[in-house]
């Protein structure tokens, strides 16, 4: 029963934007909310007609012909069935005409790509356009687009309302623009599915540390890019390499309660071989071209983070990486990263002085850096600072696990 339960949110985060993009591709984005509520009405149906008669054999199926049928019956009642059928309807010579509805693979991958750059229209800023693509193509909730953006709810259905109608006001089709287009537009495109991948990955919105389905969505997504001839660029394949890498360690890092399992404390027998594989392959792809951006530099990172010896050309590499990259962007967790890094090199010492610098507090992985670093070099130090992390984290499964740091120093 209770697999059940979650089998809708599960079937709602990975199939609810493939039909909803489909759908919108059909009416058009300045329809964009009749195909929401369409598809939305279908897995209400699904909630009630699922826990009543129970699961169909095939639910993902049963959702695409229910959503179909709602489109049908939408488009045969309403005006918008004239703007878009009727010119097709008078060009059908045999008298008869079926609205079809394509929800095969192919049309869904096609609609979605067309949709990621749709939403992603300089019309827009690109933190609408990362917003509006994080709702609309991967499913995401208002709450989970407000702690991606740090601010509240309000704020965020404000800010997809405006984004919305801007799109509409400048008639933006849904479609692959031409390639200048394309380069114009894939760096927010990119951006959405990182931050998508990294909601997964370090998610602080639900009492979970790891939303494995979110990653696999991003991943999903981002191969849909690099299979694709127009827009397979090096950031494209980047990127991929970084999902690819950071996916291989998934089963290590998370222990059985759900907490963070620490690298150094993964068990490396875990690690997928062929994702890191996979992650060479797409990393050596992306080493073409004359430019280097963030996601070639994570992607490296993370590439010597699937090498199992410690020793010291790994983290000096490492750190030699995280030094680029916070010049290409600053960002709290790469400061925090590259401290690791500067430690496993330099020794714990000499990492105090450089974490002491960032200044990161309130952030509850700040103070876990810092536990880790005073450990052995000032126990009580490290034990303040363990104490000041579980008062700020958030995810029960990350307070049993500070809380064992805990008793170790105790």
């Amino acid at each position: 029963m209770q697999k059940d339960k979650e089998l809708i949110p599960h079937l709602f985060r990975t199939e609810y934007s493939k039909i909803t993009a489909v759908l919108a591709r059909l009416f058009g984005f300045e329809h964009i909310e009749i195909a929401e509520d369409i598809v939305s009405d279908a897995f209400m149906i699904a909630a009630e007609t699922w826990g009543q008669k129970g699961l169909p054999d095939n639910p993902v199926a049963w959702l695409y012909t229910v959503s179909k049928n709602k489109a049908k019956d939408y488009l045969r009642r309403n005006q918008l069935f004239s703007e878009k059928i009727v010119s097709a309807i008078q060009n059908n010579t045999t008298g008869a005409y079926e609205i079809e509805i394509d929800l095969s693979g192919k049309n869904i991958n096609d609609s979605q790509l067309q949709m990621m750059f749709a939403i992603c229209h300089p019309v827009i800023t690109v933190e609408a356009q990362v917003g509006l693509s994080l709702r609309i193509l991967c499913g995401f909730g208002i709450e989970e687009i407000a702690d991606a953006f740090l601010t509240n709810k309000e704020t965020i259905n404000k800010r997809l309302f405006r984004a919305k109608e801007k799109l509409r006001a400048a008639q933006v089709k849904i479609e692959l623009p031409g390639e200048a287009g394309i380069s114009n537009r894939l760096a927010a495109v990119l951006t959405t599915l990182y931050l998508l991948f990294n909601e997964g990955y370090y998610s602080l919105s639900q009492n979970i540390s790891l939303r494995k389905d979110l990653c696999l969505e991003a991943m999903r997504l981002t191969y849909l890019l690099a299979e694709n001839k127009l827009t397979k660029r090096p950031e494209v394949h980047a990127l991929l390499a970084l999902m690819c890498f950071h996916s291989s360690r998934f089963e290590a890092r998370i222990g059985k309660g759900g907490e963070s399992i620490l690298y150094e404390e993964q068990d490396t027998s875990l690690w997928d071989k062929e994702l890191i594989l996979r992650g060479q392959h797409y990393l050596n792809l992306a080493s073409t071209g004359n430019s280097i951006s963030k996601y070639h530099l994570e992607a490296a990172i993370a590439y010597w983070h699937t090498i199992k010896t410690d020793s010291h050309e790994k983290w000096d590499n490492i750190l030699q990486l995280y030094n680029q990259l916070l010049i290409i962007e600053y960002s709290p967790a790469a400061a925090l990263n590259r401290t690791y890094a500067y430690a496993k090199t330099y020794g714990k010492p000499a990492a105090i002085i450089e974490a002491e610098k960032l200044n990161l507090a309130p952030n509850y992985l700040y103070h876990c850096l810092l536990g880790y670093l005073y450990t052995g070099v000032d126990n009580t130090t490290a034990l303040n600072n363990f104490e000041t992390a579980l008062k700020q984290a958030k995810a029960s499964a990350d307070k049993t696990k500070i809380k064992e740091y805990i008793k170790q120093l105790s």
